[in-house]
């Protein structure tokens, strides 16, 4: 899966909790989503100079993000064949974020497990 079809993915997925979602749709998100970050906060300036239209946008785009990145952290935990309640482990400082990293670095589960097909295994046959 590439960097543009994992973004479309994500946000055709917007708020799909269920399922699965490669370790590449998950991570392309993540570089998306720190690079908007990240051009917002450049072009934002100096927080002390006030606010002005980036770092509203950046609030803006956080805000509609929250959702996506939620769920598409919820279907990749499904994938290692993890509840997404797991997610919430991230509450325990620094134990939970890297339990967390950890799982969301591994490899899908082969084969088809409680929450689905394996997204790797699936096949589209066009004619």
């Amino acid at each position: 899966m590439g960097f543009k079809e994992a973004i479309i993915t994500v946000l055709n997925n917007y708020a799909n909790f269920s399922g699965r979602a490669r370790r590449s749709e998950y991570w392309y998100f993540v570089l998306f989503t720190s690079i908007v970050t990240g051009v917002l906060s450049i072009l934002g300036g100096n927080p002390e100079n006030g606010r002005n239209i980036f770092t509203i946008l950046s609030s803006l785009f956080s805000i509609a993000i929250f959702i996506p990145n939620l769920a598409v952290i919820w279907r990749r935990l499904h994938d290692i064949g993890k509840s997404g309640l797991n997610y919430f482990w991230i509450l325990l400082p620094l134990i939970g974020w890297i339990m967390l990293l950890v799982w969301l670095a591994r490899d899908s589960m082969p084969g088809e497990n409680l929450y689905g097909p394996n997204p790797k295994e699936t096949y589209y046959y066009t004619e």
